[in-house]
């Protein structure tokens, strides 16, 4: 029964995208002329020269005063209205005279989990000389930027994975910070009450601990502290949790990474697996309702694009039929992972479930989203307000897997053909920690960072 009404549910949706995709929108690509270059950035100002002043990418649904915040829309590029003031994260920032050096690409109102933007123009991810393959979202152009050297750091956002899942699929650490550590005004909302966070990115730890300290007064002091404490992995025990679904390599990955560091690791139980997938199911819902809540007064306009419609169109449901339930359920979450952090210091599992994917053609349906959150193992904490790292490791195969050229649908096989044919050299490790842990986590995630650099 259960199998059932997910399927009428999931048959619900795809009809509900087929009436936004025929309400003005074309089903053909988007011939609109992309951004220039690797796509990172919607507005960048290269610096004049050399410089040794911090270069930090924003996220482009961040007000930055002055420029346009267009959160990877037509509609809101086209608009035309500055920012009058900065969003609050960019305080400290400002007050050390950090440079920006623009506004990063994302997915159209941060909603599309895969990277995708029809107007802009989607970043590729670096992990492959082909370029083809996706990078994740929504804050696609943060995790480029760093990736590329065009910022020592960036700010993204997370609501449902959305720092942690490009920081994966673009081999750089991203970090999703406590709910309400970091303040969000001027930030466009998703579902601030219960979700929405702002979080650094870098290409490593100690770009990413710079990061936080542009976002948390103090933070360098409170890492430092968690070094002193505890400077080797052998007091830091790992609740090791594995998900079905994964790919066995980066499952394999992520445990060799864990021993070869020295932690603790102690497997979690299927219990508390349960309790995850419950957590899961229930954070995706509330991640769709916000999306309807923020988002209904632009469903029928004609410069939103299709997959956003599909997402606001799936949030009136999901914000109808359990969102309050959910919202309901998250105090009983917040409390199991409580009493696990009684017994271990951080919980261990893959940030993704498959390499990235090869580019799909752009059809302008949302299939290629709906995979995607069953393959992001990381909305679970949104919903719990926990912080959460992603960090690479090295990901070696058994067999040889290569990236063939961009084809059609048609073509290349089922979607679940496409998302895992993508050779790459890492993958991602997700930690995560108890409230107010960040310091910690990075401390961990540095153990980590040495302790494959070879590799």
């Amino acid at each position: 029964m259960k199998t059932f009404g997910c399927l009428v549910c999931k048959s619900f949706l795809l009809a509900l995208a087929s009436i936004a995709l025929l309400s003005g929108c074309s089903l053909l690509p988007s011939f609109h002329p992309p951004l220039a270059g690797n796509r990172a950035f919607i507005v960048y100002w290269p610096p004049a020269g050399n410089t040794s002043q911090l270069r930090l990418a924003v996220k482009d649904n961040i007000d930055v005063q002055g420029v346009v915040t267009t959160a990877g829309s037509e509609l809101l590029d086209r608009a035309r209205v500055p920012a009058e003031k900065d969003a609050s994260c960019l305080a400290i920032a400002r007050q050390r005279k950090v440079l920006i050096v623009g506004k990063a690409n994302l997915s159209e109102f941060a909603v599309a989990p895969s990277g995708f933007n029809e107007y802009f123009g989607t970043p590729a991810s670096p992990l492959n000389r082909w370029r083809t393959l996706l990078p994740g979202g929504s804050s696609c152009g943060s995790a480029l930027a760093v990736a590329s050297g065009m910022a020592d750091v960036a700010f993204g956002t997370d609501t449902a994975g959305s720092i942690r899942v490009p920081a994966a699929w673009c081999g750089v650490v991203g970090l999703k910070t406590t709910h309400g550590l970091v303040p969000i005004e001027g930030v466009f909302p998703i579902e601030p009450e219960h979700l929405d966070t702002v979080g650094p990115m870098g290409k490593d730890i100690a770009h990413t601990v710079q990061g936080m300290d542009l976002l948390q007064d103090g933070f360098a002091a409170l890492y430092a502290a968690a070094v002193a404490a505890k400077p080797s992995a052998r007091e830091i025990r790992i609740g090791r949790l594995t998900l079905k679904g994964t790919d066995r390599e980066i499952d394999r990955a992520v445990d060799e990474a864990l021993a070869k560091t020295g932690f603790q690791v102690i497997p979690l139980d299927d219990g508390f697996r349960e309790a995850w997938e419950r957590a899961n199911a229930d954070g995706n819902m509330v991640a769709a309702a916000g999306v309807w809540i923020s988002d209904k007064e632009l469903r029928f306009e004609m410069r939103i694009a299709a997959r956003t419609k599909m997402a606001i169109l799936a949030g009136q449901i999901a914000y109808a039929t359990g969102y309050e339930s959910a919202v309901a359920r998250q105090a009983e979450w917040q409390n199991t992972l409580k009493g696990i952090f009684t017994n271990v210091d951080f919980i261990a599992l893959p940030t993704m479930q498959t390499p990235p994917p090869p580019t799909p053609i752009n059809w302008k349906i949302g299939i290629l989203e709906a995979r995607m959150f069953q393959l992001q193992n990381t909305v679970a904490v949104n919903f719990a307000g926990n912080p959460a790292v992603a960090l690479p490791v090295p990901l070696r195969y058994d067999v040889k897997v290569t990236v063939t050229p961009l084809q059609s649908p048609a073509r290349r096989g089922s979607l679940d053909r496409q998302m895992n044919d993508g050779k790459v050299p890492v993958t991602s490790l997700q930690l995560i920690g108890p409230r107010l842990s960040e310091a910690q986590l990075l401390n961990a995630g540095r153990l980590v960072e040495a302790a494959v650099k070879n590799e």
